[in-house]
């Protein structure tokens, strides 16, 4: 059986990596309100299901993507059950083809492995490398459920202090775009 913890509305008393306990900090210092849940490694959407029951929301899909020579990165966020096709998304953004990163990439400009990918990973983008993409219909949303950067934390933050709080203050400022499938 899947473990998910009763909610949680203060932050870890350890952090499993940097990037977690940054998370933290400047969701604290940001005055951002979060629930939040400790799971087992989170590795199937059915999971991923259990944990937006819990939290009574929907975990977003992260997905961090390059172009074919590795200089222009998007952190690219949508509807978890959204199929990712790379022509579409180049598409609504008018660039070349693009592909997943690699793991080891992600590592070290997010703070993350795979399957942890987070928009607070940007708190590691230190030299601004990667661009935040949202698709318009996660603005549809009141509540963002994401990784807290690990994959046995999840949390839900309120969409708007995501989009005008969080990623400005990170300095990232997001271009959301109509994703069509």
């Amino acid at each position: 059986m899947f473990f998910v913890s009763d909610i949680l509305e203060t932050a870890p008393t350890d952090y499993k990596s940097p990037l977690q306990k940054m998370v933290y900090e400047t969701l604290a210092k940001l005055h951002i309100f979060f629930e939040r849940v400790d799971t087992d490694e989170a590795i199937s959407m059915e999971e991923c299901i259990e944990i937006n029951q819990k939290l009574n929301m929907k975990m977003v899909k992260t997905l961090f993507l390059c172009n074919s020579q590795k200089t222009e990165f998007y952190l690219f966020i949508t509807a978890a059950a959204k199929p990712f096709k790379s022509k579409n998304f180049s598409n609504a953004l008018g660039i070349s083809r693009v592909s997943f990163a690699p793991a080891e990439m992600m590592e070290s400009i997010l703070g993350t492995k795979v399957g942890a990918a987070t928009v607070f990973g940007v708190l590691m983008d230190n030299d601004e490398l990667v661009q935040v993409v949202v698709d318009e219909e996660i603005l549809l949303e009141e509540w963002y459920g994401c990784s807290d950067g690990t994959t046995t934390g999840y949390m839900k933050v309120k969409t708007k202090e995501i989009i005008d709080i969080f990623l400005p203050s990170a300095k990232h400022i997001p271009v959301v775009i109509p994703y069509k499938i």
